[in-house]
């Protein structure tokens, strides 16, 4: 069953955020700081660092989709963070969430 256009903009924005940075060997630049973000103490300094990092790397590498806010959930027992994403998506509000 292939997924929707929204589904395929969230799968995207979930490469783009697991992809550590300079791990592509033609597209170095590809990619976000979040692997080298988690994993560690979340205090708010690491926090607000991910948010940017979201943020930043969204914006850079996913143009289907303009980010409003991003919403951070627990860890799940696997050590596995969501993400809620907000944003426009085609001129409508949408939200999604990304396991990270």
């Amino acid at each position: 069953m292939p997924i929707s256009e929204w589904e395929h903009v969230l799968q995207s924005i979930g490469m783009i955020l697991t992809t550590p940075l300079r791990s592509r060997v033609m597209r170095r630049e590809f990619g976000s700081e979040l692997s080298d973000l988690l994993g560690r103490p979340m205090t708010p300094q690491i926090v607000l660092a991910v948010y940017a990092a979201t943020a930043l790397a969204i914006a850079q590498w996913e143009p289907r989709f303009s980010l409003t806010g991003v919403e951070m959930g627990e860890a799940n027992a696997q050590g596995r963070l969501t993400l809620t994403v907000y944003g426009v998506w085609r001129g409508d509000q949408v939200s999604g969430k990304v396991v990270l």
